[in-house]
C-alpha cells in the first residue's frame, strides 16, 4: 500500500523529488512499510527525508524539522500513534503549503491532499458479519482470514487550491471521492 500511495502522490506532484516521511519507528508493522516505501521512491526517483516519532513529544521536533527542510510533500505512515493526530499533520502540511498522503479519509477530510487505503466502512461491514456468525456458534478459528478487497482514493481539491497544486485531471477522474 505504501508504494501505491507514493505512486499516487508523484502523479499529483510530477515535480515530486524530496518527500518527508512521517513515521512511527517503533512500530515493526511500520518497518515492511517503510522499507515498500524506500523501494518505491528508488523506482520513482524520489529521496525520502523519514521523521521518526515514537511518542507524542516527537511531533514538536518532527514538525520543526520539516519545516527547516525544502520538501516537496509529506507522506504519514499512519498507526496508533499518528492517528490521534489526524487534524494537526494536514495542518502542519497546509501551513507548509506541502501536499500530502495519508491512508485513511478523515485524514483528507481534515485538510490533508489524498488518501489512498482501505474503504473501512466496508471493513466494519465484513467484520459485523463474522461477529454475527460467531455470535452464532462459529469458533473464530475456524473462520478464514480476510483483507480489505476496497481501496479508495480520495483528493481534496480544497487543499490543492490552497497549497497552489493543480491535480492532473485524470487522477481526479479515478478518485472515489473528490472534496471540492
Amino acid at each position: 500500500m505504501a508504494a501505491k500511495r507514493l505512486e499516487l502522490l508523484k502523479e499529483a506532484v510530477p515535480s515530486l523529488s524530496r518527500t518527508a516521511v512521517l513515521w512511527n519507528s517503533a512500530n515493526p508493522a511500520n518497518a515492511l512499510a517503510w522499507r515498500d516505501t524506500q523501494d518505491a521512491a528508488r523506482a520513482l526517483g524520489v529521496i525520502l527525508q523519514p521523521h521518526e516519532v515514537q511518542g507524542p513529544k516527537d511531533f514538536e521536533v518532527a514538525f520543526a524539522r520539516m519545516a527547516e527542510e525544502r520538501l516537496d510533500a509529506l507522506f504519514v505512515l499512519d498507526d496508533a500513534l499518528t492517528i490521534p493526530y489526524r487534524k494537526e499533520i494536514p495542518d502542519f502540511a497546509m501551513q507548509q503549503r506541502l501536499p500530502s498522503m495519508f491512508a485513511a479519509k478523515d485524514r483528507v477530510e481534515a485538510g490533508g491532499l489524498m488518501s489512498y487505503g482501505p474503504r473501512y466502512s466496508e471493513m466494519m461491514r465484513r467484520a459485523a458479519s463474522l461477529v454475527d456468525k460467531i455470535l452464532r456458534g462459529a469458533q473464530p478459528a475456524n473462520l478464514p482470514m480476510e483483507q480489505p478487497t476496497t481501496f479508495e482514493l480520495v483528493i481534496n481539491l480544497k487543499t490543492a487550491k490552497a497549497i497552489g497544486l493543480t491535480v492532473p485531471p485524470p487522477l481526479v477522474i479515478r478518485a472515489d471521492e473528490v472534496i471540492e
